[in-house]
């Protein structure tokens, strides 16, 4: 869509205000608005100006004056809004020099994406990722100084099968039942797909939605795959819609990992691809009929996994799901049907088109622009270096003696030890210039002193269950 487009589109539909976003360093969507009579095509050129020292891991207030540029091709009519109001995605720029922003998270995936295509490889790399969520009904906690808790409900949760409900009606899906029983046990049947339909409404193309494995209204809808920007744009849209349908609805979405004690977490297994010429590069005739470039290319995923999920795994909390033993893919390993490795071989199309490599340790609480990018780096990488992923692991590393299983590699156990090896591991990220060194030395300041030592530092509440009387 052009700037002219843009504007007859707010026309045809009678918009009152457009409505500007971009990502902080985290990974929240941001917005202003103006009135549309505040809007021409001159805004594609001048953009807009704002304090970037308010944003999260941006700039340092002597520095703060930064300008959005809005992206034409991103232009949407907000479902929500009351007034009918144009949406569009933008990029930033610094005011001076009008250089796009190293730490703005669009920016580094179209420069990921340009190193793609000067690599000679491919020049598209298909990106479809498998949220997963919780709904929950009501959500309390409190983090201070002499005090902290929380407290979860959700109608679904197996531990109110014993409420007061005038009348409780049961049908609550027990721990690690939620895959797939039909409703009254599937509560958010309508709810899913009242998400979905709103995000078709969108332009979102959407494949499946259902409940997941965890009570408590653990759910998952997947989005068919889209070339690595517009996918990272429609993460945005698609958490954006999840939250205000349950919003509206007196319910609440949260893509926290691992919300709930003793049962499943919440992943974003992220399934890749690169084509050259509207060829798919991953079929060809080695292991799970893969081609050589995307061993290859599992090999770099898996040599650098643990630098990756300083960005696609970037919670504290997403290292309670990442926990060895269980079914989480913490095992630094390829396979075509073992769930527990990090890599995994989709089976379910002969055809080449379908041909992909499933990354399955990220989870939802990441920034998408960083997280694909790092993904799609690792993987070009392996491929340049012609890294070898060694064999498969198709065995059940459940039944794997000690000794067979030590020799097996794991993500990190916490967020301190991605970021230490983020420190340790980044020239891959860093060609092309995608990622800067100042981008990802931010990146691992902020997350060490306002997540990994803010958690370290407070007391648990269950510290106090193990140790309050020594």
């Amino acid at each position: 869509m052009t700037p002219k487009e843009v504007l007859n589109l707010a026309k045809e539909k009678s918009v009152k205000m457009v409505d500007f976003r971009f990502m902080d360093y985290p990974g929240l969507w941001q917005h202003f608005s103006v009135p549309v009579a505040e809007f021409d095509e001159n805004s594609f050129e001048d953009g807009y100006g704002f304090d970037g020292s308010s944003m999260r891991g941006w700039q340092p207030i002597h520095a703060s004056d930064m300008l959005v540029i809005p992206d034409a091709a991103t232009a949407k009519i907000d479902p929500f809004f009351k007034e009918p109001t144009l949406v569009l995605i933008c990029n930033i720029f610094d005011p001076l020099t009008r250089e796009p922003y190293s730490r703005d998270p669009r920016y580094i995936t179209q420069k990921a994406e340009n190193y793609l295509k000067s690599s000679g490889i491919g020049d598209t790399a298909f990106i479809g990722p498998e949220p997963e969520f919780f709904i929950f009904d009501d959500v309390r906690f409190e983090s201070g100084r002499h005090r902290s808790f929380f407290s979860l409900d959700s109608v679904e949760g197996s531990w109110n099968s014993g409420r007061e409900e005038c009348p409780n009606l049961a049908y609550k899906p027990r721990h690690k039942e939620g895959y797939f029983p039909v409703p009254p046990t599937d509560k958010f049947q309508d709810l899913r797909t009242e998400m979905v339909l709103v995000m078709q409404e969108l332009g979102i193309e959407i494949e499946a939605q259902h409940h997941e494995v965890a009570t408590g209204g653990q759910s998952e809808i997947d989005m068919r795959f889209k070339p690595l920007m517009q996918m990272s744009d429609q993460l945005m849209w698609f958490k954006y819609v999840l939250k205000n349908v349950a919003y509206r609805h007196g319910h609440t979405v949260t893509f926290m990992p691992k919300p709930l004690f003793e049962d499943n977490g919440t992943g974003m297994h992220t399934h890749l691809s690169i084509w050259k010429n509207g060829n798919p590069l991953f079929a060809g005739d080695k292991y799970a009929g893969l081609s050589q470039q995307a061993l290859y290319a599992i090999g770099g995923i898996l040599k650098h996994a643990k630098a990756v999920c300083a960005f696609s795994n970037p919670t504290t909390n997403s290292y309670k799901r990442l926990v060895p033993g269980f079914e989480a893919p913490v095992n630094l390993a390829y396979s075509s049907r073992n769930r527990s490795a990090a890599v995994r071989i989709p089976m379910y199309s002969a055809s080449p088109k379908a041909k992909r490599i499933e990354f399955r340790t990220p989870d939802p609480s990441c920034n998408g622009y960083l997280a694909f990018s790092a993904i799609l780096m690792a993987a070009l990488d392996g491929i340049e270096n012609k890294i070898d992923p060694g064999d498969p692991l198709d065995k059940d590393i459940y039944g794997l003696p000690p000794e067979e299983l030590s020799l097996i590699p794991s993500a990190p156990g916490s967020l301190a030890q991605a970021l230490k090896a983020l420190d340790q591991d980044r020239e891959f990220l860093l060609k092309g210039n995608v990622f800067t060194k100042d981008a990802i030395d931010m990146w691992i300041e902020y997350k060490m002193q306002n997540e990994v030592n803010q958690v370290n530092l407070r007391p648990h509440p269950h510290e106090f269950y193990l140790y309050y009387d020594i």
